[in-house]
């Protein structure tokens, strides 16, 4: 079985985190999701756990990350092409998203980013594939 990558992320209001995420054309898991979480399906191998705040606080004792002061994390996803990297980060503004920054354009990469309803930072990219040297 591939790794498989879970990124657990707390949130103030699900039920808006999952209307926000549906715009974008993300799909849930009901088999794990419940009143306190629900698991986003991103790709084959990567979901992303929105779990309300008072049910994320109960797998750790630090303190949760105010996102309107701190980055903890940039969440970035590849996709296949300039354009859809625009049509996402246009979806998520659409939704209520924000961007705090203009698109980076690189020559050999290009990418845009958006901070969701709860303040999580997240960048899509597309790289050009001749750019990526193989190991």
């Amino acid at each position: 079985m591939a790794t498989k990558i879970f990124v657990n992320m707390p949130v103030q209001d699900l039920d808006r985190s999952v209307k926000f995420f549906t715009s974008l054309g993300y799909t849930f898991n009901a088999q794990f999701t419940d009143k306190n979480a629900t698991a986003m399906v991103i790709s084959e191998d990567i979901y992303a756990m929105l779990l309300v705040k008072p049910f994320f606080q109960t797998f750790t004792k630090k303190k949760i990350c105010d996102t309107s002061k701190s980055t903890e994390v940039i969440i970035a996803l590849s996709a296949d092409s300039r354009a859809l990297v625009d049509e996402m980060v246009d979806k998520a503004i659409a939704a209520g998203a924000i961007s705090p920054e203009g698109p980076k354009d690189y020559g050999f990469m290009y990418e845009r980013g958006f901070q969701d309803p709860d303040g999580h930072l997240w960048d899509f990219f597309w790289m050009d594939p001749s750019y990526v040297q193989k190991t």
